[in-house]
């Protein structure tokens, strides 16, 4: 079940405002709270809890679970930050199989295209002040991948609203007219 479709408006607004603050703070410091990380993870429950128990939770369990053991080794590796991986993990909770392919897709394309905006801004002249006040400006800075998460995720949600989310119900069948 894609909680992330399924949810009430009010609680996916809610989810759209943590990712947004979650990229404003890794934009601003380069990191992400763990406080904003564990919020989306908490409304997840709290999605749940409103949308009710659903037979395919256990694929957004497992999305989790994968997200958080691939993000680890990544970090690991040096890949990703941890605030990035604890982010992207508790954002993937919100959706089942299909919905994280769209989800990590989405995020990958935001990724490569902040990627680029932010080495084109590397190859701009700045002052040497500028470069020393805007971490992303270094040469060796790091890229505030929070900003793609959040942009990848509400791109997710976005895409598919609400009404694809469950089947209509088909018309009552009509009954036949009988001549008097």
């Amino acid at each position: 079940m894609s909680l992330a479709i399924l949810a009430p408006e009010w609680v996916r607004a809610l989810l759209l405002a943590l990712l947004a603050a979650a990229a404003l703070e890794d934009a601003v410091r380069l990191r992400i709270s763990n406080l904003v990380s564990a919020a989306v993870l908490v409304l997840a429950f709290v999605a749940i809890a409103v949308v009710g128990p659903q037979p395919g939770l256990w694929q957004n369990a497992a999305v989790f679970a994968a997200t958080l053991v691939v993000g680890t080794l990544l970090f690991a590796r040096g890949v990703l930050g941890g605030g990035d991986v604890k982010l992207l993990a508790a954002t993937a909770l919100w959706f089942d199989l299909g919905g994280a392919f769209r989800l990590l897709v989405c995020v990958a394309l935001a990724g490569g295209l902040l990627a680029l905006f932010i080495l084109g801004l590397r190859l701009v002249r700045w002052s040497e002040g500028a470069r020393e006040r805007v971490v992303i400006l270094k040469a060796k800075g790091g890229i505030p991948y929070g900003i793609a998460i959040a942009v990848g995720a509400a791109a997710a949600v976005m895409f598919f609203p609400p009404s694809e989310a469950q089947p209509q119900p088909a018309p009552p069948p009509s009954l036949p007219v009988l001549p008097s």
